[in-house]
């Protein structure tokens, strides 16, 4: 068996796993930012899933590596989300493209077009993005001296600013930690729009052809 098989016979074995534990993983540092009177028992099980479910990803990205035949730095080079996941686990929920592969290939043929698939990606990407952005900067930012974003619903507030590329500059961080955080922020929310922007756009114009193709021709 070729390394290619392995590998993608891997990747669709456990992209969904993978993605669930991800979820878990989003959720248990929901749980430690945002419930700040949790005993601190639950916050050490909070802590040690975390820790957990990062091993657990890094276990995923070293089989990857190995099952790939490649030597490390051209993995890392041609794996970058890959890499980007495993050293920010908050975004391994942006991996949902894969994850629909892996499910289509269990299914048959996809039900939707692609220009919806790609909006509907895009939608769930923004949330997630949104929200793992929030809870990040709002860590960084709670009680930092001169901070603007004093509640959760001022970091969601501004994580919306950031991502739509609005930038009331009503809410801004004032942390080493939240500026580099918003930097990736912009940088997603950019790639997302622009995402957007460009399937619905090649949507609209095959609508358009389609429509001038049924006319009749002129005299």
């Amino acid at each position: 068996m070729d390394d290619d098989s392995r590998y993608d016979r891997w990747e669709q074995g456990t992209e969904i796993p993978l993605f669930l534990a991800s979820l878990l993983f989003l959720a248990a540092y929901a749980a430690r930012v945002l419930a700040v009177s949790m005993p601190s028992g639950w916050k050490d099980l909070c802590g040690f899933t975390m820790l957990a479910l990062w091993l657990v990803f890094a276990a995923d990205y070293v089989v990857r590596w190995r099952l790939s035949g490649q030597h490390f730095p051209h993995f890392v080079r041609t794996h970058f989300l890959h890499t980007v996941v495993v050293l920010l686990p908050l975004l391994r929920p942006l991996r949902i493209v894969p994850l629909y592969d892996a499910i289509q290939r269990r299914q048959g043929e996809p039900r939707v077009s692609l220009h919806a698939r790609v909006i509907a990606y895009a939608g769930l990407s923004t949330l997630l993005l949104g929200f793992a952005g929030a809870l990040a900067v709002f860590q960084q930012e709670r009680g930092a001296p001169g901070a603007t974003m004093r509640t959760f619903g001022d970091a969601v507030w501004w994580a919306a600013e950031t991502l739509s590329t609005v930038g009331y500059g009503d809410i801004t961080p004032v942390t080493t930690g939240g500026r580099a955080i918003a930097m990736v922020m912009m940088a997603g929310g950019l790639a997302l729009l622009g995402a957007v922007t460009g399937s619905f756009s090649s949507w609209l114009l095959q609508i358009f052809s389609r429509e001038s193709d049924r006319r009749p021709p002129e005299d």
